[in-house]
């Protein structure tokens, strides 16, 4: 079994069919794909509720860090054989199917069967300010569960890949986690 977690973006569709996107840590096992959303999320429901899932392969952090800071209106093509849609800047997405679901209290573990897998793009590879985004970004989905001095240590520490690596896109999606971040301890003060 292959416990090794990849960081991607998910797209679901919801009951009424509106897109959702949410970064997602996924393991490949063979011609499966083993999502553990956490309970309760859109995400998790959308896939009990339509047997299906679009994971989405990126290099665009601002998406990742956009998910996470409320900015959800990214730009989507529609899935070739699930109902869904992919994000437009994937380079790759992989369509999913429900095989199986195993009920957990904080984190259920869904098996997806690889149905459709397309390349849209060429990987040139990533830059650390890329990896510090996503690392970023996991700390303010984690807000709330994480002591503010761990946050603000790991903040600093991920802003030299920043101010080292990153281009145009990262600094945008920087200011979003650093604005999250400063808007949760404003609201936690209050």
């Amino acid at each position: 079994m292959n416990d090794q977690i990849f960081e991607v973006v998910v797209s679901t569709l919801s009951p009424d069919g509106r897109p959702h996107h949410a970064p997602l840590g996924v393991r490949y096992q063979g011609a499966e794909v083993v999502l553990m959303p956490f309970k309760p999320s859109s995400t998790l429901m959308n896939i009990l509720g339509s047997g299906c899932a679009v994971l989405n392969v990126l290099v665009d952090t601002r998406v990742i860090a956009g998910c996470v800071t409320g900015r959800r209106g990214w730009p989507t093509l529609p899935a070739r054989i699930v109902p869904g849609v992919r994000l437009e800047c994937a380079l790759r997405h992989l369509e999913l199917r429900l095989t199986r679901a195993q009920d957990d209290p904080q984190r259920p573990v869904l098996r997806m069967a690889r149905v459709h897998e397309e390349t849209h793009g060429e990987f040139i590879g990533l830059n650390r300010a890329q990896a510090a985004v996503v690392e970023g970004a996991v700390l303010v989905s984690r807000l709330h569960l994480l002591p503010s001095e761990k946050v603000e240590s790991e903040m600093r520490y991920l802003q030299i890949a920043i101010d080292k690596t990153a281009g145009p896109e990262e600094h945008e999606a920087w200011g979003w986690l650093q604005q999250a971040v400063a808007s949760y301890r404003t609201r936690e003060a209050a």
